[in-house]
């Protein structure tokens, strides 16, 4: 009978083979390697940036196996020998600054990644996270194909990778917005390592509901509105609840579209299935002043291949191929105003 460990190294390998053809050794490229949610060990998620390996592990129990982690990153130096750093991230742990990671190998961890073409800025120790959201690939290759002398909002915007994606794909103005200043400061090194000119972005630090009413006390209309929710959140102003309040939300921002504008929401909620969230959106959408355009699917290498996959989520995220729902929604407007702005 294989050990425990042996038994990982299989299914590591397994899920190393079907994204084989994806590896990118220029060093630019992200790639999640394991999720090992659905991928056979739901405590180590294992992604690459870059030349930089980041090992994620989501022990519930806090526990220490220092050699565990050391044979994980051994093996992958032998099945990816140009990897020249390795981050290791304990997400569970009360510790701050291991949630953040600790280097295990190597050195200096990367500043940028490229993604089509794109310049990001990425601090893979900022927070618990690694600063860049690989289940959103398909969403910036989006906005890069639509966002062309638009105008755009985007919410809780983080790190700012989607509105960067916007500004690629030319966006006349992008406005983003986040309650946490450090996370703006990284939004605004990546529009710097594109050269894109400062007069095209604008940075608001504040909470969610206060920004929205400053928006609409002023009048303000875009072509498209990003909302991208962390999961849960509370501030003295109001409450982020993805499971039970996604139409509140959807309907707090959609006053702040112009005309034949587009809504671009994201849920993450694991426990929301697919459908619940499907159903939710066409009720929003049953007066015809809004329609879903698209379904924006996740990359196959974050949720797992046929041959890899062994565990199914907790609800069921069809017709969504993974938890992160990604939906592009056209709005209409009864008074078909367009786009205004006064900042």
């Amino acid at each position: 009978m294989k050990s425990e460990l042996e038994q990982l190294f299989i299914q590591l390998e397994k899920a190393l083979i079907q994204r084989k053809d994806l590896l990118d050794q220029t060093g630019h490229h992200t790639l999640r390697l394991f999720n090992g949610f659905l991928e056979g060990n739901p405590r180590w998620v294992i992604e690459l940036f870059g030349k930089t390996l980041v090992i994620n592990d989501h022990n519930k129990f806090n526990e220490i196996e220092n050699q565990t982690v050391i044979e994980i990153r051994n093996q992958y130096l032998q099945w990816i020998p140009w990897v020249e750093a390795v981050l290791y991230k304990q997400r569970n742990t009360p510790q701050p600054n291991d949630r953040r990671g600790k280097i295990i190998h190597g050195g200096q961890l990367p500043k940028e990644i490229l993604e089509e073409g794109v310049r990001y800025a990425i601090n893979l120790t900022i927070n618990q996270d690694s600063s860049f959201y690989l289940d959103t690939r398909y969403l910036r290759a989006w906005l890069i194909k639509n966002m062309g002398a638009r105008t755009v909002l985007n919410f809780f915007a983080y790190t700012g990778s989607l509105g960067v994606a916007a500004l690629a794909g030319g966006a006349d103005l992008l406005i983003q917005t986040d309650l946490n200043k450090r996370f703006l400061e990284l939004a605004k090194n990546s529009s710097e390592l594109n050269s894109f000119s400062p007069k095209t972005s604008k940075y608001l630090v504040g909470d969610f509901y206060k920004t929205v009413a400053m928006l609409k006390r002023q009048g303000s209309l875009f072509d498209c509105v990003i909302l991208d929710p962390p999961f849960f959140s509370s501030t003295d102003a109001g409450r982020v609840d993805l499971v039970n309040q996604s139409a509140q939300l959807i309907n707090k921002v959609k006053p702040l579209i112009a005309h034949q504008g587009w809504l671009v929401v994201v849920n993450n909620a694991l426990y929301l299935s697919g459908q619940s969230f499907l159903e939710m959106l066409e009720e929003l959408c049953r007066d015809r002043y809004m329609e879903i355009e698209t379904i924006i699917p996740v990359p196959q290498d974050v949720t797992g291949f046929p041959e890899t996959i062994v565990t199914q989520p907790p609800v069921s995220t069809a017709p969504f191929n993974h938890s992160t729902k990604i939906v592009v929604l056209r709005v209409r407007r009864k008074d078909e105003k367009t786009v205004s702005l006064s900042l």
